[in-house]
């Protein structure tokens, strides 16, 4: 059993930034409660691919989200400069590449360039979760516990969490900050008493970012293409990846990435080492036969994922409704809050929604 004036559920960005604003604000009795053994939530990098390391050097490509703009995601560009984390711009110099028809060549066409630019943080955007990491008490998080239930016991809220040899836990806590998809949170947490109606149908109904999505990244010698004018970015009606980019890193390895367009329940069907196999095909026919030979190959499928996505997420509507963070009344008022991406008001499921989202909670309590 232990104790703490806030519970937080979720060890991604989202509850590890909302452990260091606490810590910023002098309140330190707080518990990191993450199902994982490995941090980071739906940041993830090639580093802890499937608990191996990582082949293609010292730098972590990202499996998870790359990108963030400062110019108008405020809230996360003073964070990344308040933790000294060395950024630079995506690359996008020159020609992109468009796939229309298995029965065309690819056709080359003028580039397009963001403005404002992405933004990569250097050493992958794990670097921002270790960032944040390094500057917590690491003896609050607590690695390999899954909450299952949540009850009321006044004055505090019971947290029952379990581990990989289904034993079973309980914290004590004022207040719980759910770092976590309001999707994940309805359906694998069960609340004694129940939930109100209402929030529970909001949460479940709201989409996970990532959850249904796939990314594939090889990982080379040199950025060959850029040899030809290329930027590295392509997209395709052919597939299976339907949007591509360079993925390489300043004074480090190549690399290109791409999302898969093929749904997550034939991907579920399919042997991941057919995919990977279709996904450097693919490469080949777009940029040559210089990238028949990558260094490193990695897929990560998001819809396989336990602790992020659910079955509803395989038929994802792509919409993002912002549900209400905690409820309004009754029992669980006052004793909950959401703090994961999917309930910011900005920026829902990017990086900077985690932000934003954390900042808001933090202040409704």
């Amino acid at each position: 059993m232990q104790n703490a004036r806030t519970a937080i559920v979720g060890a991604g960005l989202a509850g590890l930034y909302a452990a260091y604003s606490l810590e910023k604000k002098g309140i330190k009795d707080y518990v990191i409660l993450e199902a994982r053994e490995i941090l980071g939530g739906r940041i993830a990098s090639t580093i802890h691919s499937d608990g191996k390391p990582d082949v293609s050097g010292v730098v972590g490509f990202d499996l998870g989200p790359s990108w963030f703009w400062p110019a108008f995601q405020t809230d996360m560009a003073r964070l990344v400069d308040e933790l000294e984390l060395e950024t630079f711009q995506q690359f996008e110099t020159g020609d992109m590449l468009l796939e229309r028809s298995s029965n065309q060549p690819p056709e080359r066409t003028r580039g397009y360039v963001n403005s404002p630019p992405s933004m990569r943080i250097a050493g992958g955007m794990y670097a921002l979760i270790d960032a944040l990491y390094r500057r917590i008490d690491s003896a609050r998080v607590v690695r390999g516990q899954a909450v299952r239930h949540l009850r009321m016991s006044e004055p505090h809220v019971e947290l029952v969490s379990e581990n990989a040899r289904g034993e079973t836990f309980s914290h004590f806590a004022e207040h719980v900050l759910l770092a976590m998809p309001p999707r994940l949170v309805e359906s694998q947490l069960t609340f004694s008493p129940a939930l109100p109606n209402e929030l529970a149908r909001q949460w479940r109904e709201t989409d996970t970012w990532m959850a249904p999505h796939a990314k594939y990244i090889a990982v080379f010698d040199r950025p060959f293409w850029r040899d030809q004018g290329l930027s590295g970015e392509a997209r395709s009606a052919v597939g299976p990846m339907v949007e591509i980019h360079d993925a390489s890193t300043p004074g480090g390895k190549a690399a290109l990435f791409g999302f898969l367009g093929v749904p997550a329940d034939v991907r579920s069907r399919v042997a991941e080492e057919e995919l990977i196999a279709a996904c450097r095909t693919q490469f080949v026919r777009l940029f040559g036969s210089r990238a028949e030979n990558p260094e490193a190959e990695f897929i990560k499928d998001w819809a396989k994922e336990i602790y992020t996505a659910t079955d509803t997420d395989q038929r994802s509507s792509g919409d993002h409704p912002m549900p209400a963070l905690s409820p309004s009344s009754g029992a669980w008022a006052n004793r909950v809050t959401g703090i994961g991406s999917e309930w910011s008001r900005e920026f829902t499921g990017y990086l900077a929604g985690a932000i934003d989202a954390v900042n808001r909670g933090l202040d409704s309590f």
